[in-house]
C-alpha cells in the first residue's frame, strides 16, 4: 500500500500494492478436472531460474517442469508472498531465494564485513543488498537482523548516513487513508515502519524500510530522535 503524505514539508513514502511487473510474459496454464483439477493454477511451462529454482528446493535438478516441481515452487511462492503463484521459476522467485540465502547466512553477525559504521554508538544499518536491518550499540548486536521491505524500482531507499528526526507512533495517510504504524523517519520522508505485508513481497516500498510489526515496535522502543541510521548496498531488480 503505497503512502505519500507532507509533514513540514517533508514528501512521506509508503509501501506501494503488490504488482507482477517484471515477470516473464504470463506461461500457459495446466486446466482439467477432477485430479487435474488441484494443478488447474499450475503452468507447465519451464522459467529461466529452473534449475536453480530446483536446487533450492531439493528437488531433481533436470531444468524441466513436472508437476512436481510446480507444486513446490508454488508453495513457495505463496509461502513468501510472490504473485502470481503458478509455481513458474521466474526471476521474482528466484531472488527472493537468493535473499533468504544471503540472510539465513547473516546469523547473528550480520556487520561481519563492517559496512555499517559501529563507532556512532547506537545505530540502526540497513543492508539493501540482503534485504536486512539490525541495531547496534558500537560492536553490541541490540536487535535483528531482522527482514525488511525497501524501495522497489524507481523508488529506491536512499543510501548514506541519516538519524532519525521524526517519530510518531499511529502515523494516518491523510491521502491513501492507510496506517503507517510505528513510522520513525530519517532521511526526506522516508521511515521505518510497520505494514501488514510479508517482507519478501514484490515490487518493494516507495523508498520507506517496511517491517513485520514487531520488528517495527522493537525499533521503536529502541531508537529515539537524533539516533543514527547507516543505509547501503542496492537491492537486488533496482
Amino acid at each position: 500500500m503505497g503512502v505519500v503524505r507532507n509533514i513540514r514539508g517533508v514528501r512521506i513514502r509508503r509501501a506501494v500494492a503488490l504488482s507482477v511487473a517484471g515477470l516473464m510474459a504470463a506461461p500457459a496454464l495446466v486446466l482439467g478436472s477432477g485430479a487435474s483439477a488441484q494443478a488447474a493454477s499450475c503452468t507447465t511451462s519451464t522459467g529461466p531460474y529452473q534449475k536453480q529454482v530446483e536446487k533450492y528446493l531439493h528437488r531433481t535438478v533436470d531444468g524441466k517442469q513436472s508437476a512436481a516441481d510446480c507444486k513446490a515452487i508454488q508453495s513457495f511462492q505463496r509461502t513468501y508472498g510472490i504473485t502470481p503463484d503458478i509455481g513458474y521459476a521466474g526471476p521474482i522467485t528466484w531472488r527472493t531465494m537468493q535473499t533468504l540465502t544471503a540472510q539465513k547466512a547473516a546469523g547473528k553477525n550480520p556487520n561481519k564485513a563492517g559496512k555499517c559504521p559501529t563507532n556512532k554508538g547506537r545505530i540502526a544499518c540497513v543492508d539493501l543488498t540482503r534485504q536486512l536491518s539490525w541495531i547496534q550499540d558500537g560492536a553490541k548486536l541490540k536487535y535483528g537482523p531482522v527482514p525488511i521491505r525497501s524501495g522497489r524500482n524507481g523508488y529506491e531507499t536512499r543510501t548514506g548516513a541519516k538519524k532519525v528526526y521524526l517519530r510518531h507512533i499511529k502515523h494516518w495517510s491523510s491521502l491513501y487513508h492507510v496506517w503507517m504504524p510505528y513510522s520513525q523517519f530519517f532521511d526526506g520522508g522516508q521511515a521505518f515502519h510497520s505494514v501488514g505485508l510479508k517482507m519478501w513481497n514484490p515490487p518493494g516500498s516507495h523508498g520507506c524500510v517496511n517491517m513485520r510489526d514487531v520488528d517495527a515496535k522493537a525499533y521503536w522502543n529502541l531508537l529515539k530522535n537524533g539516533d543514527d541510521v547507516y543505509v547501503y548496498g542496492r537491492k537486488p531488480g533496482t
